[in-house]
């Protein structure tokens, strides 16, 4: 940490280099870059380039694949630039070999590697190592693009889950969990019908019990299939001794993909959704542009999606009967809607869960 430290390290000594930094995004006028660097470096050094220097820098855009000196590319005129004399000469840098690496994707990095003034040039077989390395590098930083990918739709899609208030536990292939959601560990801190002991879920219920472990134990069956379709889905109600209305429970297999290995991929996931859970009101202002209401009109329909009745909401907005009429008839205007429940199923199948 961070990626390719290691890696970076083992070919500074190899070179016998004072510095290799990878440059992951390298600066531009808009943001920082991402550089990983390894040898003796100051943050000042690295700020320097990153809201200066870099825009200077005439050591930029190689080939794909090709492996240079800055004298080779630029020439002697390369000890007369102002990255040399005025950034890279005061940090003891006087030679200087880089590879540049494209993908498809877009992506541009940059390997830049330095010696010292009392150091060697680059050899022609310093350059033939870096060389076999730059496919490596590359497959390397295809990989890192991949699983980022991987990890912000993760992160979006569990955000999303949150937001929906939707509960989920996943198990490993053992019947081990892998994972709580924060909804999840609401409902089961709770400990109204359900809880978490160890690594099990409890129920009250003797009989639900003996339910949910007999659909937990169909689903890891069903998950061990090598099948890419859709998994096993079971579902029950959890009764809770509060009084509360009942908890629902789903339980889905995810069948093992055609080489899935792993027995720590999650194979089973159990939802659990709390009828009465109160989500976060959505924000008035989401309400107001989706459907071009008033901020009056907005507040009425966020109410109604609430459960209360058109008197209620009048109370709790402070205004008469009528005047709450004639909102929701603007409101009906608007949204294209005859009915009250058909306002508020509008209002629930609609994005303003997500914001």
């Amino acid at each position: 940490s961070p990626p390719w430290q290691g890696a970076l390290q083992l070919l500074r000594d190899q070179l016998k280099s004072a510095h290799v930094t990878l440059m992951l995004r390298p600066p531009s006028p808009e943001s920082t870059g991402v550089m990983i660097n390894t040898g003796a470096v100051t943050q000042q050094g690295v700020d320097s380039y990153e809201t200066h220097f870099f825009a200077l820098d005439p050591f930029v855009r190689l080939s794909e694949g090709q492996v240079v000196t800055a004298e080779e590319l630029i020439g002697k005129q390369w000890l007369q630039s102002t990255v040399y004399q005025e950034y890279l000469k005061p940090l003891d840098v006087r030679h200087l070999l880089g590879a540049d690496i494209y993908t498809k994707d877009g992506i541009e990095c940059r390997l830049r590697i330095t010696r010292g003034h009392d150091a060697l040039p680059f050899s022609e077989a310093d350059k033939g190592l870096v060389k076999r390395l730059l496919p490596h590098l590359k497959r390397s930083i295809q990989i890192h693009a991949q699983l980022d990918f991987l990890e912000c739709e993760r992160a979006l899609f569990a955000g999303a889950v949150n937001r929906l208030l939707l509960g989920m536990v996943s198990f490993d292939q053992n019947g081990a969990i892998i994972e709580t959601n924060p909804e999840a560990r609401r409902i089961l801190g709770e400990k109204d019908g359900i809880w978490l002991a160890g690594n099990n879920l409890c129920l009250d219920n003797s009989q639900e019990s003996r339910d949910l472990q007999r659909l937990l134990r169909q689903a890891l069956s069903g998950a061990s299939i090598n099948d890419e379709g859709p998994g096993m889905v079971e579902a029950m109600a959890v009764t809770r001794p509060s009084g509360r209305a009942k908890l629902g429970v789903l339980v889905k297999a995810v069948p093992m993909g055609q080489f899935s290995e792993s027995k720590q991929r999650p194979a089973v996931v159990v939802f659990l959704r709390d009828p009465e859970s109160n989500a976060a009101q959505p924000s008035q202002e989401l309400v107001r542009r989706l459907f071009g209401l008033t901020r009056m009109e907005a507040q009425l329909a966020l109410l109604l999606t609430e459960g209360l009745t058109l008197d209620e909401a009048a109370e709790k907005m402070n205004v008469r009967r009528n005047t709450a009429r004639t909102h929701l008839r603007s409101i009906f205007c608007k949204t294209g809607v005859t009915r009250q429940t058909m306002l508020v199923r509008l209002l629930l199948n609609s994005v303003i869960s997500l914001g």
